[in-house]
């Protein structure tokens, strides 16, 4: 999968599940960066001391000024060497040839920088001396470097990140320097343990995980990359396998050659503890100076919570700054290098990758670091999926979307009318630790980007997943915002996850996808064999969200509580948003089930500490979820208004 931490080069290279990844990447750029500019290395001094690596691309063009440009990453500012460069310096190649005095910034402990690395490393609000340092001191320390050293600035600085780098981005504009003007966070993790990476809804995200903790191992630093990248031996094609085999959590860490130190802490502090809290930015973004635009993608499966964190937090806390929000039909860091025109077979119907870096991004920059005209962006610039169509928020969420709920009834009816009969109170099933509800349907390894949107028919026919759905629509359905499952359930066991589906069920004549149709030189060749089977769109039952929740933390994500068999408990936890339009023609479909596995880790169904949890540990358990007028189970969205979508298509 595409991790969350890596950046796309380094990802580009190590995931080898690259044929499920299916946002076509474009052309490389025919830019020549050495041709245009001049590569420097230096090792910039920190207050504390320390020395940051750092490679700074200088325009040859000297007849007139440019600001600085920077990227601060864990990954390596590789190629090392002066007379070796990056094929593309910018988040997009308008950038390498507009001119931009480009910076990249190995993080203190990571490649050839000193220092110690620290997972997500906390901020310090009130610093009282020169060791007192964090990613905000060490981002204006190098800004301070830059503006003194480097000629030919125009004393302007701005700075971007995807993933970890996004993170990065977030952290070093806290207190920001005066020169800077522009940052970009893009799908930036905000806090581990509340829907990024680590945990969502308190199941431990466990694939995406052990793949990228079975690469990304403490460092003894100043060190150069490896000249070549080993990778992790699975001993199969299959993830569901590797898992399954392995057993409990405990047994993972004898895989990582003894560098298991950063996995170990991700696994071993399972509830909101204080490592999780001193690590959540987003109380901590304050005296921020300088234009915010967040990206994220829709179908982003490390860090779609973080960009909305983010957004929500630098607004709260920073009156007075330009503070937007961009949110693509895009998987992780996707519209960096992507066209975006479908994921798997879910067409989109354009360039949206092009679309964003040719204006949205790049006018951004331009504006806040060249003062180069308007760019014009709204509050909040969204793809809605669906429809296809780009929308203009003033708001996010929307302001008129209105808060309605979908109820589960009885013979899986899904309505937003409440249930009126008592018959039946509930539906029934059973959840095997053993067997357990497998996230795609196909063989991978690590985290296919496609689970996000991917086919869920083959789950719809297990009968450990309960399922619920609309009659045909008659009108288009949009919703916009966040989605909060409201359930009533029991459980014979201590301990259950509750994990809900929100699905877009296609019609059944729908038309095959483009992807699947036989090329035109082979239509009119004879058949001499007997052709694998077509893929069948009509009925496809799109993913549009997904998300799972350890139930017991259904009262606090700081003091787990097991269940008491057969007592019905209410449980309620929100999704991450969507602005998805469900069409005429359509089903609204719920599942739910108690098992998504090895996408989380399984829950014994035993009220155990799970990291510690040992094979007797994992047991079956009858599940049911209540449908009643009195308890009556459901999931609230954000619907906006028949006939008009509360900003502009683009």
């Amino acid at each position: 999968m595409l991790h969350r931490k890596f950046s796309l080069a380094t990802l580009l290279i190590l995931v080898s599940t690259a044929a499920l990844f299916s946002q076509t990447r474009p052309d490389p750029p025919d830019f020549d960066a050495k041709e245009h500019y001049t590569k420097y290395e230096y090792r910039i001094p920190m207050r504390d001391g320390v020395h940051l690596f750092t490679s700074v691309y200088v325009p040859k063009d000297s007849s007139h000024s440019y600001p600085f440009l920077i990227d601060r990453t864990p990954y390596s500012v590789g190629p090392y060497g002066v007379d070796l460069y990056r094929t593309q310096l910018g988040p997009a190649p308008e950038f390498d040839k507009s001119g931009y005095i480009f910076v990249f910034q190995d993080v203190r402990g990571r490649y050839m920088s000193e220092g110690q690395f620290i997972e997500m490393r906390p901020h310090i609000d009130n610093k009282k001396s020169k060791q007192d340092v964090d990613d905000s001191s060490d981002l204006y320390d190098t800004i301070d470097w830059l503006l003194k050293n480097v000629p030919n600035n125009n004393g302007n600085a701005g700075i971007w990140g995807i993933s970890y780098p996004g993170f990065f981005t977030s952290a070093s504009i806290i207190d920001s320097h005066p020169a800077l003007k522009a940052a970009s966070p893009q799908a930036p993790m905000t806090d581990l343990f509340m829907g990024d990476d680590a945990y969502h809804g308190g199941a431990f995200m466990l694939a995406a995980n052990f793949g990228f903790y079975s690469s990304f191992k403490p460092q003894e630093n100043p060190q150069l990359p490896p000249k070549t990248f080993v990778p992790f031996d699975w001993g199969t094609k299959d993830a569901y396998e590797f898992y399954l085999n392995v057993g409990p959590l405990s047994n993972l860490s004898k895989y990582l050659d003894g560098k298991s130190a950063l996995w170990d802490d991700q696994v071993k502090h399972d509830i909101y503890d204080d490592y999780w809290k001193t690590r959540n930015l987003a109380p901590h973004m304050k005296n921020i100076h300088c234009a915010v635009l967040t990206v994220g993608g829709w179908f982003d499966a490390e860090d779609l919570q973080g960009p909305f964190s983010t957004f929500h937090a630098i607004d709260k806390n920073n009156a007075g700054i330009f503070n937007a929000l961009v949110i693509g039909p895009w998987v992780h860091g996707g519209w960096a290098r992507y066209d975006g025109e479908h994921l798997g077979r879910v067409d989109f119907a354009s360039n949206t990758g092009e679309y964003y870096r040719k204006n949205i991004l790049f006018p951004f920059f331009e504006q806040y670091l060249k003062g180069n005209g308007d760019a014009k962006l709204p509050k909040a610039y969204v793809f809605e999926t669906g429809s296809n169509v780009w929308r203009q928020y003033t708001a996010w969420p929307p302001k008129n979307a209105e808060a309605k709920t979908l109820y589960f009834h009885a013979n899986g009816q899904l309505s937003f009318e409440a249930p009126a009969a008592e018959s039946p109170e509930f539906d029934e099933y059973v959840s095997d630790p053993a067997k357990p509800v497998p996230f795609v349907n196909y063989a991978a390894l690590n985290v296919p980007q496609e689970y996000m949107l991917s086919d869920q028919r083959f789950a719809n026919s297990r009968t450990d997943v309960v399922v619920y759905q609309t009659p045909v629509l008659q009108e288009d359905v949009t919703i916009a915002g966040p989605i909060s499952p409201k359930l009533f359930v029991s459980t014979s066991g201590t301990d259950s996850d509750w994990d809900v589906k929100l699905i877009d069920v296609f019609p059944p004549d729908y038309p095959d996808n483009k992807q699947d149709a036989p090329k035109p030189e082979d239509r009119d060749k004879p058949r001499k064999d007997v052709p694998a089977p077509t893929f069948v769109m009509g009925g496809y039952q799109q993913l549009v969200r997904g998300e799972p929740f350890r139930g017991k933390f259904r009262h606090s994500f700081e003091k787990p509580e097991p269940f008491t068999p057969g007592k019905v408990e209410e449980i309620n936890f929100t999704m991450q948003d969507i602005n998805h339009t469900f069409r005429r023609g359509h089903r609204i479909m719920v599942q739910v089930q108690s098992s998504w596995f090895p996408l989380t880790d399984r829950n014994p169904q035993t009220f155990v500490n799970i990291p510690d949890a040992k094979p007797a540990d994992f047991v079956k358990a009858s599940e049911r979820v209540y449908h009643t007028t009195k308890q009556p189970s459901g999931i609230v969205v954000g619907v906006l208004p028949s006939g008009g979508n509360a900003g502009n298509s683009k």
